[in-house]
Formats: structure tokens, sequence, C-alpha cells
């Protein structure tokens, strides 16, 4: 549902058609990266305002600046806002646009991960550690090295080993990285670089982190995404192929890579046996929402699964004051997942 449709849309209706209602609603939040600790629930979700940016498709709308962690003490409870857990002034390495982050926790220490631009212009992801799960959190001096572009989502795996996975097109600057190191060029051009549609698409990237979790074990690895018949999926086919907003589940054995593909605004996924892949494309677990993205995390709590998303509806369509929301997602025997539909008709 892109940007340009909503002039049509009656959010009063549409909110009551909505499968579920923002967790939050005195502050934007978007990008929610949940996790299930010691019997809570803990969201990391970037924290949208509006700054007075243009929009632009390099996003420089999306000018997020702090954190603030939301908990809850069960799926039905009420969210509570934290207040701030890290602000990019406290962050020496980072100038601006605080983008979506994601936490994990290890013998008791709790890390923030994050992606922000640095003062050469160019997307780095950041650490930042604490001894709770609301922060606030003590950022790291320098960059993850090797780290790029955005969207990180670190994945622990039944025998402890963490992953992260990240990456994102156009403003995430993804395309720019083709050749192993940054093409500045083109500075305003959100799509240069990009394949062409009967090449293969661009991929998103896995690596193994160190056992304290501040920086990559590995440089980091292309994640393939193939299709039924193991062929990887073309840049043209923006339908299924990778855009952003990586992240990785484990339901029954198997490991689930989902992602957004951007500018068709849908959540995917692939099936694979290991945290590397190649993954599977299966389908879609999110249909889109109103605002031009979708991000999400797949979080499962008490034995049920959980989408958490996020859409523009308290915002009445402004693509980049979001609010999350959560959803139940269902397997079906074959292990695929029931897509779900933002607003129920």
């Amino acid at each position: 549902m892109p940007e340009e449709s909503i002039e049509h849309i009656d959010f009063d209706a549409l909110n009551k058609k909505a499968i579920s209602q923002p967790l939050v609603s005195h502050i934007y939040t978007a990008d929610p990266s949940a996790h299930y600790f010691n019997g809570k629930i803990y969201i990391y979700p970037s924290h949208d305002v509006d700054a007075g940016e243009a929009f632009d498709d390099l996003g420089s709308h999306f000018a997020m600046e702090d954190y603030h962690v939301i908990s809850m003490d069960s799926i039905d409870s009420k969210a509570i806002d934290n207040g701030i857990a890290l602000h990019v002034n406290d962050v020496p390495w980072a100038e601006k646009q605080m983008w979506a982050p994601d936490a994990n926790e290890k013998d008791g220490t709790y890390y923030l991960f994050f992606p922000a631009k640095a003062y050469d212009g160019i997307f780095r992801i950041g650490v930042a550690t604490s001894s709770s799960p609301t922060g606030p959190f003590t950022a790291q001096p320098k960059a993850i090295k090797g780290s790029f572009s955005i969207d990180p989502a670190v994945f622990k795996d039944d025998d402890g080993s963490c992953y992260m996975y990240f990456g994102g097109l156009w403003g995430g600057q993804l395309q720019r990285w083709r050749t192993g190191t940054f093409n500045a060029a083109e500075p305003d051009s959100p799509t240069a670089f990009l394949p062409n549609d009967n090449e293969l698409a661009l991929l998103p990237y896995v690596a193994k982190m160190t056992d304290d979790l501040l920086e990559f074990a590995e440089k980091p690895k292309t994640i393939e995404i193939v299709d039924e018949k193991g062929a990887l999926l073309l840049a043209g086919d923006n339908e299924r192929r990778f855009f952003e907003a990586a992240w990785l589940h484990k339901h029954n054995g198997n490991y689930y890579f989902s992602y957004s593909t951007g500018d068709t605004h849908f959540i995917c996924y692939g099936i694979g046996d290991n945290p590397y892949g190649p993954f599977t494309y299966k389908g879609r677990i999110l249909n889109p929402v109103v605002g031009w993205t979708s991000h999400h995390s797949v979080c499962e709590i008490e034995g049920k699964t959980y989408l958490f998303y996020h859409d523009s509806s308290l915002s009445k369509g402004v693509t980049h004051l979001r609010s999350v929301k959560v959803a139940e997602i269902t397997y079906l025997e074959d292990g695929t997942i029931v897509t779900l539909d933002p607003y129920k008709d």
C-alpha cells in the first residue's frame, strides 16, 4: 500500500478492521525487535520523530536519534515505555539516523545492536551494553569492525552461538558495497549501483559474532535466498527478493529467514537447515501495511509465535511516524506460515 494511495483511506474504519492496535500511542515506534528474556517481553524499536526533513528515497525523513525499550509482563498486558535507552549523542562514532535496532543477552549482559550514519555519511553497526534489558545502554567507542549497511538482527542458536544478519537497499546503502568497498559516487541517488532487473538480486549478510558479542568473528557472508528449484532470485523479482529488515528465528528445528521486500511492501520468508542458509523462499508472513515501510520480528512466547510489526495507521498514513503492533502467527503442518492480512478484509 504505497504512500500515494492514502488519500482514499478512512482511518477510523481501517483501525477498526486492523488485526491489532498500537502497543503504545504516546510516541511513535517502528521496526520492533522482540525478545523474551526471563519471562518478560522486551521490544527494541526505532523511535520515530518528525524532524522536518524532506521526504526522499534515501530515507532522510527517518531522522531518529534515540531508542526506547518497551516491556510487557505478558502478551496481553499493558506495554510500558522505559524511557531513553541510548541517544545518538552518547555514541562517539555516530552522527545521525539511529535506525532499526536489535538486542540479545549473554551471561547476564544485554546487548543493543544498532545502525547509524557515521560522520563520513556511511552507515555502520554499533553495539551498546547494559546490565538491564531496558538499559540505559553504554555504547562501544567504535562501530563493529567490518560492519556496513543497516538493520542488524542477532540470533542466538541453541548452542549459544550468535549470528548477526544485516543489510538494506536504497538508503541502507547495501548496493554501494558491491565491490567490497563503499562507492561514494552519486551520493544523492538511492538507486545508483543497483543490479539490473535481469541480474541476480543483492543479498543480505550474516556474520558469526565473537564470544563477547562486540565484534564479528568472521568476514560477513552473503545469504542465498533461492526459489523452489534452487535458483537465486533476480533483482527484478521485487515481490520476493530481499530489500531490508532481516530476521532469523527457529521453529521445529528449521531456520526461518524473514525480511521485507521494500518497494512492494511484503514480509516474506524462506526456510533453511542452518544459520547460513541457503533459504528456500516459501511465501509471505504479512501483506502490506499502511505506510511505505514494513519491518518486523518473530518471537516465541509461552509456546505461541508472534509477529511484531508496525504500520502508520495511528499517524493517519505518515510514512515515518509508525506504531508497533503484534499478532499471533500460525504454522501449517508442513512448516509454512499462514499469511496475515493486517486489516481483516
